[in-house]
């Protein structure tokens, strides 16, 4: 029997497999965590509640989370995580929105219990996963399409929003990314920051407009 502590370690050539993309790479170069030249977006009083606990936990994990992993764990259900100072980019949307009391492991998982046939069968699964299903960004834009919260995707800046989850394809291959939009730009281009995890822990980044864009939501 298998110890929901113990972890499974997959081989690197599984790896893209297992996740569909959220993939270590670092295009460009990236800026400390600390974002460099700075200045604020939106007024944090107009923000609500919720998004400003959301990205206060995408904050705080930038303090914690100084690795990336795309290993399988076991971890337990609900509320289950792969240990705080690693995870993949899904794992930085994970643990923002459970700041906010939605955890998406359990989501997810009853929504693709409910609708399995309408969520992406591209690894060959036959059933769910409570492991695993939550960390796959086709599954997320599934979870949040389903539940109405897409966006268009377009070139404007000013239509991206603090809160807002934006996934990317990394590749033009199908390599997936997502992150959160910060509630700071920056001061040379406009463009907000954003957090995420690509390869060097969890960062607060100008690099929204760096990869296509291939979706954009709304949950808050």
């Amino acid at each position: 029997m298998i110890s929901k502590n113990m972890k499974y370690v997959i081989p690197l050539t599984l790896i893209f497999t297992l996740f569909a993309g959220c993939a270590t790479i670092q295009l460009g170069g990236g800026l400390s965590n600390e974002a460099a030249n700075s200045t604020p977006g939106v007024p944090r009083e107009v923000i609500s509640p919720e998004i400003r606990k959301l990205l206060e936990s995408a904050r705080q994990q930038t303090q914690v989370t100084k690795n990336y992993s795309q290993q399988y764990f076991v971890i337990g259900y609900p509320n289950g995580d792969v240990p705080a100072n690693t995870g993949a980019c899904t794992d930085v949307i994970i643990r923002s929105f459970r700041a906010v009391g939605v955890d998406l492991q359990k989501e997810v998982h009853e929504d693709m219990t409910m609708n399995f046939s309408k969520y992406p069968s591209k690894w060959g699964l036959k059933s769910t996963d409570t492991n695993i299903d939550h960390r796959r960004v086709p599954n997320l834009r599934t979870f949040f399409t389903r539940l109405g919260k897409s966006l268009p995707v377009t070139a404007d800046t000013a239509d991206y929003q603090p809160g807002d989850i934006v996934t990317w394809d990394l590749d033009g291959k199908g390599m997936t990314h997502i992150g959160i939009i910060a509630d700071q730009n920056d001061e040379s281009t406009g463009r907000p920051f954003i957090y995420h995890n690509i390869g060097g822990g969890t960062r607060l980044e100008d690099r929204l407009f760096e990869w296509k864009i291939t979706g954009r939501y709304r949950y808050f």
